[in-house]
This record gives C-alpha cells, structure tokens and sequence, in this order.
C-alpha cells in the first residue's frame, strides 16, 4: 500500500524550520524588578572605581545639554507606542528614573549620556529642518520641501515612526512625505518607512526613495543569513530582559533601544553611487557622499547647501561608534571609516549646522570641525596604533589592554566609549588583518569551553577550592578574574549553583563599573540569564514581512544551505525543484557532498521532487504565518514526484529558535 505523506508536514519542514516566534521585550516592571532579578548591590571597590571616573571627566559641561535641548518645540512627557499585540514597543517614561547624579551602580559618564539620550521630542534644527529624537533607538528627519516632507531615516519600526510622524504633523502641519532618504542599510533606519508611508501611495504619487548603492542587498542579507544568530545575541548587547532601573538597562550609548515592532523596507529609486553627486528633491538641492563600507556597508551622507546643513547618518555621532559590533558582524574597516571624515571636511568643511541619524546637533563651524576631525582621527589612531603594537608581536588581548586615546580625543565626550569600546575596537581591526589567530600555538587548537572547564577545575584542585579561591578574588574587587576563572566552572558543572551565583555577581560588578551601553547590558544580560534561564523564544519573522518581501530570494535559499545539518546529509544526493509560479522563476537545489548548492535555471528533469508555489505562500512558509489550511488546501502550491524524498531531504536541516544558552553550555 503506497504510503500518503501529508503535504503540512513537507510545510513544516520546509526550510529547515526557519520560523519561530519572538519574545516580547521587557520593560521597566514587566518583568522582574531589580531586586527579584538579584542583582547584587554595587560594590566598595565599584563605587569606589565610578566615582574616580567622575573626578577624571568635566561631567559639569552643559554644552552637550544645551545643544541637546535646542530648538525644542514640543515633547510628549507620556511618549509610549503599542505594538501588533497592543504590547508597548516603547516606553520614554521607564527611562524617568534617569535624572541628577550618578548611582553606584552606574558608570557616571555612561550616565551623562543617558541622561542626554532621555531628552526627546521634535526639535527645530535650522530653518526647514526639523527632528523627532526619543521615539526609537535612532532620530527621524524631516526636511521641508516645496510639496511636502523630506524624511530621512524612518527608524525601526511602523509603529515608531506613525507616533513620531503624527506628532509632527500636529505640530508643524498635515503635509505629505514628498521623497524619503534612507541613509544606510542598518534595520534602525529604515524598518518603520511603511508607517509613513504605504507602496501604493509611493507607486501612486511617484516619491523617491533614495539610498546608497546596494542597499536592499546589505540591508536584508545579513537579517536572513545570520539574523537567527544575531537577534539572540542582540538581547545581550540591547538588554531587552532586563529590568529598566539603576542596576538593570539604562541606555545603549547610541540611543535608549530599538523598538521591537513591525518592519518593513521600500526599494530605492534612486542610488546614490558617487561622492558630490546633485540631486534637487522637492526644490531642496542635495549635495551627497557614498561612503560604502563605513559604519554600515551601504551607506551615505549628505549637505543641504543652500542651509550649510551637513547630514553626518551615523559615520559621525556623539560617541565612539563600533568597529565591531557585539551582536555579530562583519568587521568594518577603520581606516576606511576615517578616511570618509576626512572626506567631509574637505568637501562640506564650510558647514554651520550638523545633524546626525542618533544624537543631538552641532552649531557652529569651528565646533563642526573640531568635533569631525576628533571623530576622524579616533577611528585611524585605532587602526595605526593597533598595526604598530601587532608588529611588535602583540596579541589582540595585550594591545586591547595597553593601547589609550591620547588626551587631545579621549578628554573629548563625543569619543568616549558609550557604545563602541577602544578594547573591542582594537580587537576587530587586529581580526580584520589577521584574522582570530593571534600567532600562539597554544590558541591554534584548543580545547571546547566544557572540557576546558573540566580541567581548570581539576587543575584548581576541585570546585570548592575553585570558588574559594574565586570568592577571595571577588572580596579585593578583581572581576574580570573571577569572570575568567568561575566562567569555568560554570562550564564543566552548569549545576553548580555556587558557581553561578558568583559569576552573574561578578558579571553585575563589571555592568555597572561599563562606561559602554552595550558592555553594561552583556554583562547584565549575562548575570540575568545565569540566575533566570535563556528566554523561551526566538525572534518573529513575521513581524518582518514588509521587509522579507523585498529580499532576494537567493539570500533565503543561502540562509537553507547554512542551516543543512551535514553529518545527516552524509552520503546522500538529492535534486529539488522549486517553482515560483508568479514570478516565472525556477531554482534547482542540489544535494551532494553535504553541501546544499542552489541555482535560478530550468527544472531538473530528474529531480526527487518538484514544488510548485508562488512568492507569497514561500514567504508566509517562512516566516509562519501559513496555517494548516492555508497550505493544505491552497491552489498557490503543487507537488510533484516523490513527496517521501521531498520529506527525507526536508528533514536534513536544522531548525533553530533562537534561544541557544550563552552564560552556560
């Protein structure tokens, strides 16, 4: 008897699973309030530490404040946004905790710049150019046209950007959005564009969409590729699960946090290829600069030069940015990034007014420039001074350890390291060079973490002796120690509970002694997770839809590949068809060698099996949003040949959820 193999069960393994769902993110009081998290009470040696950090810094300089709270025109004190699931996706009055001086259990100066990052609203920043601050992890600009608004950079999500949108227009009157500028491919500044404007209206009205070159592909490759792996470790880097409170999240350096609601894109129709390339946009004449390869893979600059209005996106911002970024990507090149700088002064150096994508403005030529040039120079004394020390022999750790900005930039606040770190920085240009291998054949092939531990531990002459060695370490302060040493325990014996308890104590310590957003939030998230357990869900594709929908369908089928679990696919060969009915376009994936390969050309007249569907129904597979009717009855998809095989070959991919331990194996 032939043997039926339902086709919702080829569905729910179709590209190995890559649906799952998202957790919500916490706020301050939606989750555990500091003191049931267990966070520790700041330290002797913690307090002692911050409080030098403030004797070492003007923390009395207003400029920054009066810059930041310039041109205000209206703030909403009860600035909260709803999600899809009427969950707040964002929250300005969890931050009101945030006020006068720093507690123990926060690095001051990270504290001044959370304080700067609380100030929000719509802000006039020179005549015809205004922007919405505090309404997600990025600002919304609006520049006026002759027909309407110009928008650059529409934040992260369609909710933010519709409450950011709308409370201008209150304010500043009902115009339509007559062009939209993306200014680079990173998600913070694009994802909410369908808040402010639909496809249709953009078809309908002829709008520009103008960004730099290759921007949809930058923008939606590493999502897809590498999103699974990225959105768990961004929980680290952003803090989402922790408590908002003096000993829990305060702020990312960058801005407060990203919004966590519905994402979409617009594909450009314009492209900005070339440096001083002229575009008149609504009767505003742009000057731009296309500055791949700098903070973002596709990214651009701009000057309004008829304001002497220079848009600096996120290649200059009030604090030293990444070089690597914590949550996983590719290295970005510093000497590339500073050279761009230097690019701007030498082609918008006259500018009186500068604005950025995060952050408050600069008036003034001299501040301008002064401020350009610091930013510059942070990013190639970091390049050079980490080549110099490589030559000399040393290791990413020892040049991390002694490498220090010289005075003239680290006195200076907008180079401080609230989101990027001289340490971590260092670190990635040594890797963009040289690659993980720093030399020392003890590093070429060590042992797992777990088995590691084991012998650690053993070497330590057990556990106990372990921790009471560690316990010591602790009482004179020495943290980073601790970390090293109890992290191994942690790793042979996950059980130990003493172990843990000292770590995510250690780990509190070095949270609140991080002058980094992103560095108090890991450590944070660390302890966090180590006394409550990794979160129970992955990220939504779902709530990407707007923007899955303009990726290339090559990305999805490379995102497949990584995910084929290959000492499953051992042995085996297998050819899958997959037709898209809709957009007349055929891929044959092949199966050999434990390699998945995809290629766009005919079918395969000898494959397995053939799987006949259109563009939408792939998607919603996807991203889980197709139910058992949807796909069980629906005329968008067809199977032919073995339906056996077309499930054996489905089975051989992973399927991840996000939720992968960090703090233990």
């Amino acid at each position: 008897m032939r043997q039926l193999v339902p086709t919702t069960l080829i569905l729910s393994l179709a590209l190995g699973g890559c649906a799952f769902k998202k957790e919500a993110p916490t706020f301050a009081g939606a989750d555990l309030p500091p003191d049931v998290a267990g966070n520790t009470a700041p330290s002797a040696q913690t307090t002692a530490l911050n409080a030098s950090v403030g004797g070492s810094l003007p923390l009395a300089d207003q400029q920054d404040f009066e810059d930041a709270k310039r041109g205000l025109i209206a703030s909403d004190p009860e600035l909260l946004v709803a999600g899809p699931e009427g969950n707040a996706i964002w929250d300005m009055p969890s931050y009101a905790f945030i006020d006068g001086d720093a507690p123990a259990s926060v690095n001051p100066s990270l504290w001044r710049q959370a304080r700067l990052n609380n100030i929000h609203g719509l802000f006039e920043v020179t005549k015809g150019v205004y922007q919405l601050r505090g309404y997600d992890l990025a600002n919304m600009s609006l520049i006026e046209g002759e027909t309407g608004w110009i928008v650059v950079d529409p934040l992260t999500a369609r909710e933010t950007a519709a409450k950011a949108m709308a409370f201008a227009r209150e304010h500043l009157g009902d115009k339509a959005v007559s062009a939209v500028i993306f200014s680079h491919s990173h998600i913070d500044h694009f994802g909410g564009v369908l808040g402010i404007v639909s496809p249709e209206e953009v078809e309908e009205r002829k709008i520009p969409i103008i960004a730099p070159e290759f921007f949809v592909d930058e923008a939606t490759s590493e999502n897809i590729i590498a999103g699974v792996t990225m959105a768990r470790r961004s929980l680290y880097m952003f803090g989402p699960r922790l408590p908002r409170g003096e000993r829990g999240h305060v702020g990312s350096g960058l801005g407060k946090g990203p919004a966590y609601g519905t994402i979409g894109i617009l594909p450009p129709t314009e492209t900005i290829t070339e440096t001083t390339t002229e575009l008149t946009i609504d009767g505003v004449k742009f000057v731009f600069q296309n500055a791949p390869g700098s903070e973002a893979p596709s990214e651009l600059t701009f000057y309004l030069p008829d304001l002497k209005t220079f848009c600096g996106a996120e290649v200059v911002s009030h604090n030293m940015h990444n070089l690597y970024t914590l949550r996983g990507a590719k290295v970005r090149d510093a000497l590339k990034w500073s050279g761009y700088i230097d690019e701007v002064l030498a082609v918008f150096g006259d500018a009186e007014v500068y604005f950025g994508s995060h952050h408050w403005p600069i008036w003034g030529n001299e501040r301008i420039v002064d401020f350009l040039e610091k930013q510059r120079d942070t990013y190639k004394y970091i390049n050079d001074q980490t080549l110099r020390l490589a030559l000399h022999g040393y290791t990413p750790r020892e040049i991390a350890e002694q490498l220090e900005l010289p005075e003239s930039l680290r006195t200076s606040f907008a180079n401080r390291g609230y989101y990027g770190t001289i340490k971590h920085n260092a670190k990635a240009v040594y890797q963009r060079y040289f690659g993980w291998y720093d030399g020392n054949p003890a590093n070429l092939d060590p042992l797992p973490p777990a088995e590691a531990g084991e012998r650690y531990v053993e070497l330590a002459g057990g556990a106990a002796n372990l921790l009471k060695s560690a316990e010591a370490a602790y009482d004179k302060g020495e943290y980073r120690w601790v970390a090293e040493v109890v992290n191994h325990l942690v790793f042979a014996d996950p059980d130990n509970q003493d172990a843990r308890d000292l770590l995510a104590r250690a780990y509190d310590q070095l949270g609140y002694q991080a002058e980094s957003g992103p560095w108090r939030d890991v450590y944070l998230t660390g302890a966090f997770e180590l006394r409550h357990g990794a979160p129970d869900k992955g990220v939504d594709l779902a709530s990407a839809m707007g923007m899955i929908r303009h990726a290339p369908l090559e990305r999805f089928l490379d995102a497949m590949a990584a995910r084929l679990n290959a000492p499953k696919a051992e042995g085996k060969e297998m050819i899958v068809n997959l037709v898209f009915t809709d957009l007349g376009a055929t891929y044959v994936l092949e199966l050999k060698n434990s390699v998945l390969r995809h290629y766009k050309r005919d079918r395969h007249p000898d494959a397995n099996a053939t799987m006949k569907l259109t563009h939408e129904l792939y998607l919603r597979m996807l991203t889980g949003t197709a139910g058992i009717k949807d796909t069980l009855f629906s005329d968008d998809l067809k199977i032919e040949g073995s339906r056996l095989d077309l499930v054996g070959f489905f089975r051989l991919f992973d399927k991840p959820d996000g939720t992968f331990n960090i703090v233990i194996p």
